[in-house]
């Protein structure tokens, strides 16, 4: 017998007989200078080609994509059928002012007095929400000018740090200090812009953001590109008032997990400074959870919002595939990524969500999205829509993890959802999650490797980290048949989800298959390859980038070392708001959170 295989075609695939088995990627962990020898060595012809096709046989890549026929037609972007308008919400004019879709955002939230949380006891920590910036501002007790001065004092205290650990890789005081006057004299006018003027926000360094050359946290990028616009999302949150602190930090050009970074240092967590951030949003998500900006921008075409929000303590939001506008990013002419918010709150981050979201007019067109909508947090309406939930569950899956601290926090939350709420918790099968995985990666990689290859081609490949070039020896091996293959079987995962949310109305599993993991201190100068880790973080993942569905990662509570931990929920396409309603309800029951041990009061300093 020969090698070919054949597939079922999904309709006829009986989930009886799936089986599930936990991913081993057998590849080796390197650091240091064992690890710039074995790049130095894939990017020998012939002998480096010969390890990639060795490794990638061995993790069942190539008997996947190259002698299996998958019956499918491909998918290159993600197709959606038509979706029923969700219930207990308010509409949001897409084509509107900024402004006034955060206005609505703000009708939409439950009632909250900031007065009393100014004149609150502050030995029970928590995070500052927009509304006590807001209401802080308003009543004259503090200006963003002030506010201002505080952030740029801990962004240079940073920059001093022994080992370098940035949270910011472009940064100008002077530029903080010009928004934030013009802000403080709208509040002394009576003239805010909206609830997010003043409000300060940081922006991966994928995104355009006025006045900094967007480099993708290179060390060479801002030489070939001279572009220092606003991207789209930027645009419309400076419209609001927003005042933008800098450019932060990330794996270099989103290529990896753990956001390691040797050109400008890594990102530490604020929870546990030995430990990754998780990426590639590093910076983002611990400017965010270190107190230092209410909320950040972050891109996501491999978890790389959820994963450094889960790792870091913090809400970080997936939205659909094409809700907003990649325009001005790196990432525009990508079909799994998406940029999205990152805040402390469900509630800020659906005020940063309002501001933002909106169709690019191709895939207003193409996508044919349903109208964004909010849901109306308080109303009693609301909280019936949560308790009729139907919250789907995968429990090998939901217990693959590294940690029976992750589990078991996760399924105590499902516990109290639906002890609280009568939420239905239904066991479901998902298949074929290695495929799934494989056809992500290939799809992820190629895209990475047709926007690079310019660069490459002028000899910039040698300036990319250690880290980098080995993601792009890989996906240089893949071809043509290969990028098809993985489309056919982005098809295939398609039928499998909407089979699924035929049954329930939310995905819920961990964010992670594991809480922060120690940086090696090795992997400082040089980077790091470790796929095993890799997997492990990226466990829950996929879907929602390869198939464009909406994900909410939340923090709901820590492990036996003080780490945070992450649930995920994931929706329906276009069910941006249903995993933003039932995330304030998780938020809600898991109450108080731990003090960073990076943590700054910006707004309220003793």
């Amino acid at each position: 017998m020969g090698k070919k295989r054949v597939m079922l075609p999904a309709e006829e695939l009986d989930l009886s007989t799936v089986k599930y088995e936990p991913e081993v990627i057998d590849t080796p962990h390197l650091t240091g200078l064992a690890f710039r020898l074995f790049v130095k060595i894939l990017e020998t012809p012939l002998i480096g080609p010969a390890i990639i096709s060795y490794l990638k046989k061995k993790n069942g890549m190539v008997e996947l994509l190259r002698s299996t026929v998958i019956p499918e037609p491909p998918m290159y972007k993600p197709e959606f059928p038509p979706q029923d308008p969700e219930p207990a919400t308010i509409l949001l004019d897409e084509d509107g002012k900024p402004e006034d879709r955060v206005e609505s955002a703000l009708r939409c939230l439950p009632d909250y007095d900031p007065a009393k949380s100014w004149n609150a006891d502050l030995s029970q920590f928590r995070y500052w929400k927009i509304r006590d910036y807001a209401y802080g501002y308003r009543s004259k007790l503090v200006t963003p000018s002030m506010v201002a001065e505080r952030i740029i004092m801990v962004i240079e205290e940073f920059s001093h740090k022994k080992p370098p650990a940035p949270l910011l890789v472009s940064f100008d005081a002077e530029e903080v200090r010009k928004q934030a006057t013009a802000s403080t004299k709208r509040f002394e006018e009576g003239k805010p812009l909206s609830i997010l003027d003043g409000i300060f926000v940081a922006i991966k360094d994928d995104i355009g953001c006025h006045p900094y050359i967007m480099k993708g946290a290179t060390t060479w990028m801002d030489e070939t590109n001279s572009n220092n616009e606003d991207a789209v999302c930027v645009s419309r949150l400076r419209s609001c008032g927003v005042i933008f602190v800098g450019k932060a930090n990330m794996h270099e050009l989103g290529m990896g997990t753990t956001g390691n970074n040797p050109n400008y240092g890594t990102t530490r967590n604020p929870h546990a400074p030995e430990r990754y951030t998780g990426g590639s949003s590093s910076g983002p998500a611990a400017i965010v959870a270190s107190g230092i900006c209410s909320a950040a921008l972050g891109t996501d075409g491999g978890g790389s919002i959820r994963i450094p929000s889960s790792l870091c303590g913090v809400v970080g939001l997936k939205t659909t595939y094409g809700r907003t506008d990649l325009r001005g990013s790196q990432c525009e002419s990508g079909t799994e990524e998406i940029i999205g918010p990152i805040a402390s709150s469900v509630e800020d981050v659906t005020l940063v969500y309002a501001a933002i979201l909106g169709s690019c007019p191709m895939d207003k067109y193409t996508l044919k999205p349903s109208p964004p909508c909010l849901p109306n947090f308080p109303s009693l309406e609301s909280l019936n829509a949560v308790g009729s939930l139907r919250l789907g569950k995968y429990t090998p899956w939901f217990n693959d993890v590294q940690s029976t601290d992750v589990s078991d926090k996760c399924e105590d939350i499902l516990n109290q959802l639906s002890k609280t709420y009568g939420c239905e918790v239904v066991e479901i099968v998902i298949p074929e999650l290695h495929e799934m995985r494989t056809a992500h990666l290939v799809s992820v990689g190629s895209q990475i490797l047709t926007a690079l290859n310019p660069d490459c081609e002028d000899g910039k490949g040698k300036e990319l980290n250690y880290d980098s070039r080995t993601n792009m020896a890989l996906f240089r091996s893949f071809t043509a048949s290969d990028y098809v293959a993985a489309q056919c079987l982005r098809r295939r995962m398609m039928y499998h989800h909407m089979e699924i949310f035929k049954k329930v109305d939310v995905i819920v599993m961990p964010t992670t298959g594991m809480t922060a993991p120690k940086i090696p201190p090795s992997a400082l100068k040089y980077g790091e390859t470790d796929l095993q880790l890799t997997g492990s973080l990226m466990q829950f993942i996929v879907a929602a980038n390869l198939l464009g569905l909406p994900a909410i990662s939340i923090p709901i509570g820590y492990d036996k070392q003080g780490l945070p931990i992450g649930l995920q929920l994931m929706g329906r396409p276009w069910g941006d708001a249903s995993i933003l309603r039932l995330a304030s309800v998780v938020e809600e029951l898991c109450g108080s959170k731990k003090r960073p041990v990076s943590f700054y009061d910006v707004l309220k300093t003793s």
